[in-house]
């Protein structure tokens, strides 16, 4: 078996061209200048420190609060996972709820079981097509703004939708004015132009968070978290990400975010991408079904991010892992990620128009390449026509019965799945991607949750032992 740095050699050597994160995409442009391994350094006389910034650092976060709207902005080393936990924690202390999306990042879960707050969740609507939770349900009565000590959003989705917040921030102003609205803007750091979605900071929210590595050029692990306004406690913030964050801050992470935001001004970058990408939906559209302008303003859809290219295989009559197989071999493509039937190509800053031009060349030959693998049984190979079904993910949301942080403290023990009608979760279970819970820990396993998981043929849970067919629960009493 081959060490884990032959490994990274080895697939350096393949010559993949990445539609993946991170945003640089291995170009060298962006860290001349930086040496590896001798600035890989943390806190020394005259390099500042990260939690308490007098010099270099704090003037880089000015930079980064200036270019990109925010009153103070936070260097993240620990990725956007500490920015989305220390949201959670900058929260008034007492006890209380918080509305979020059903479909936000893990991250947001462990924000809940660290912040000891009860969720309230906001359902996601399913794209028939796609078959993917891509928009946003906001139908939330005005006197939930009076028990709720903020707003988590996710914008854009992992997929590049974005919702409708106009009816969030109306409500607010009319029934909870103090209450603040947080945003994972994660996949999209990038919005400085007017070619993408405005960002959340340039419509009200009161604390942002960044990860710079997914889409611009910083390392990966490297994020911000930006904030603005009185909403927020600025002094439990900063404690928040103390707690959070190492004491051993590496230097190459952070001088990488300082670049990332010079880089971040370069317009011209994502206007030539624009360009080619229009083309791609152009020769490649009318066969293949790819997520566009007009799917805006339907299924909680109000925008979209035209640089996350969601493309759906079914029309020509491959898997989507078969289709991703094709594009490896051939035209050594790498994806972001894909389901049964979808592929997710992501654009970062590194990426070239040509890139986009050898994308768009696949997806051509993939198409032609269908037509005779459909005669020849290619098709059924990896296909699972099961997969997670438009009805599952109408669900009743299941009754809360404990908080996250009170079910991860908790006692807990296995037991067969069949066995788990009402009892309370040890663990979330979501089919990944997206990743969305079905039922998340603290919650009642119902009747229509536990038909689902029965009579599931899918590989792609996590959070429980399909193959033992076992779950965890809470030992009660």
């Amino acid at each position: 078996m081959l060490s884990l740095g032959e490994e990274l050699l080895k697939y350096q050597q393949d010559g993949f061209l990445s539609f993946h994160t991170p945003g640089h995409k291995g170009k060298c442009e962006f860290f001349k200048g930086l040496n590896f391994p001798e600035h890989d350094l943390t806190e020394l006389p005259g390099l500042d420190m990260l939690h308490a910034p007098q010099g270099v650092l704090a003037e880089a976060q000015k930079r980064a609060a200036q270019v990109f709207g925010a009153e103070e902005s936070f260097f993240l080393v620990n990725g956007a996972t500490a920015g989305n936990q220390a949201m959670f924690l900058a929260l008034s202390q007492k006890k209380g709820k918080v509305l979020i999306e059903r479909q936000s990042h893990r991250s947001v879960s462990a924000g809940l079981i660290l912040s000891g707050l009860e969720p309230i969740y906001l359902k996601p609507i399913v794209h028939p097509e796609f078959r993917l939770p891509l928009g946003l349900n906001y139908d939330i009565g005005s006197e939930v703004w009076a028990e709720i000590q903020g707003v988590h959003i996710t914008y854009p989705s992992y997929y590049g939708t974005l919702p409708d917040i106009a009816p969030i921030l109306r409500d607010r102003e009319l029934y909870g004015p103090s209450v603040p609205i947080l945003v994972d803007q994660a996949h999209g750091s990038h919005y400085l132009s007017e070619i993408f979605p405005p960002s959340a900071l340039s419509w009200g929210a009161d604390l942002v968070l960044h990860s710079s590595h997914k889409t611009l050029s910083a390392l990966t692990q490297a994020a911000m978290l930006h904030v603005q306004g009185e909403r927020i406690a600025k002094n439990r913030l900063r404690q928040a990400l103390e707690i959070l964050q190492s004491s051993s801050p590496s230097y190459l992470l952070m001088a990488s975010l300082e670049r990332s935001v010079e880089f971040a001004l370069d317009e011209k970058r994502w206007e030539l991408l624009y360009e080619a990408v229009q083309d791609l939906h152009e020769q490649v559209s009318k066969v293949l079904r790819i997520f566009n302008k007009d799917d805006q303003g339907q299924y909680g859809i109000a925008q979209w991010d035209w640089s996350k290219i969601l493309v759906n295989t079914s029309s020509i009559g491959l898997s989507a892992t078969v289709s991703v197989e094709f594009l490896r071999s051939h035209f050594r493509i790498e994806p972001e990620l894909w389901d049964d039937e979808n592929i997710l190509f992501v654009l970062g800053i590194g990426n070239t128009p040509e890139e986009v031009q050898r994308l768009t060349q696949g997806l051509s030959a993939m198409i032609e390449w269908a037509k005779t693998a459909n005669h020849s049984g290619v098709k059924t190979s990896g296909l699972n026509k099961e997969k997670v079904s438009f009805s599952e993910w109408e669900l009743s949301l299941p009754p809360i019965r404990m908080t996250p942080r009170e079910a991860f403290l908790a006692p807990k023990r296995q037991i067969p799945l069949r066995e788990s009608l009402g009892k309370i979760l040890g663990e979330s279970i979501s089919p990944y991607p997206p990743g969305i819970p079905l039922v998340a820990m603290g919650e009642e396993m119902t009747y229509e949750v536990l038909e689902a998981l029965l009579h599931s043929s899918s590989n792609r849970w996590q959070g429980w032992d399909k193959p033992e067919q076992a779950i965890w629960i809470i030992e009660e009493g």
